[in-house]
């Protein structure tokens, strides 16, 4: 583990460094988890709970159903903006967002919709943009971090990636935020945060940048990455490091301690004011 800390560490430094934050970040300071959406687009649309039993239904397959039963999702914006934010006193108290604004990558992308990581950097009054179009990144000012909403923003309800269809949209990977993370993630060392990897829009993205190595003939040029997993599963590990990802596993009574205690390892290793 310290010679990869090492590793990520010497990438920050360099500024060649992209983090990838998932939800297991924002549930650390209190946001419900994918189960309270799911169950409330269930109660709505007046399903059965056993529905979501049934293995070919996932939270996706909710999202496309209630799109096309109220013909927009802007009544399960509105109620995932009222209800899956967090107060600012929260986010001031959170060890792990002080920790990862210290830190200063150049580059966050989130798949999370929420403003946690926004607000994080206010109350720290660090600089940085938020990007969630194509015009984002063109207006973008250099030498501050970028915060790129991957999956979109709650400020914007046409930006967000929640159902079937938006997914299989994206499975494309031709968007301006896909190019854009692919020639990030070709130059950078990337560590991906929060995740259980079974999003298979993330597995996916990380398959295209080790094909596109891969095909490229220079394979042992490439810069390493990472995915930070609570008690990680042999099988993600031999599936993952073929693909060139290196999993790291952590230590601590429950994921967020894990976490705290690895982003931790980061900032000491760093030389952090913390």
């Amino acid at each position: 583990m310290k010679k990869h800390i090492e590793e990520i560490v010497s990438a920050l430094r360099r500024r060649h460094a992209v983090l990838f934050v998932g939800a297991g970040v924002s549930m650390s300071v209190g946001l419900p988890s994918w189960k309270t959406l799911i169950d409330h687009m269930v109660n709505d649309l007046h399903l059965d709970d056993s529905v979501m039993q049934d293995p070919d239904v996932t939270y996706q397959t909710i999202a496309e159903c209630y799109r096309l039963e109220h013909g927009d999702i802007g009544a399960l914006c509105h109620w995932m903006r009222q209800n899956w934010r967090v107060s600012r006193d929260r986010i001031e108290k959170s060890d792990l967002h002080k920790r990862l604004v210290t830190l200063d990558f150049p580059v966050i992308y989130t798949t999370n919709y929420d403003s946690n990581l926004e607000i994080a950097y206010d109350v720290y009054g660090k600089p940085y943009a938020k990007i969630s179009h194509a015009r984002d990144i063109a207006s973008a000012p250099a030498g501050i971090t970028q915060i790129i909403k991957y999956h979109g923003d709650f400020d914007d309800d046409d930006t967000l990636v929640l159902t079937e269809t938006d997914y299989f949209n994206r499975l494309s990977f031709d968007s301006p935020l896909d190019v854009r993370f692919l020639g990030d993630a070709l130059g950078a060392t990337v560590l991906f945060i929060g995740y259980s990897m079974s999003d298979l829009n993330i597995r996916l993205l990380l398959h295209r940048i080790w094909s596109t190595w891969k095909r490229s003939g220079n394979e042992g040029e490439r810069p390493p990455s990472y995915v930070f997993m609570y008690r990680p599963n042999p099988v993600q590990e031999t599936v993952l490091s073929n693909w060139g990802v290196t999993v790291l596993g952590g230590e601590g009574a429950d994921p967020q301690e894990a976490l705290l205690a690895f982003v931790g390892e980061l900032c000491a290793e760093a030389g952090c004011s913390i």
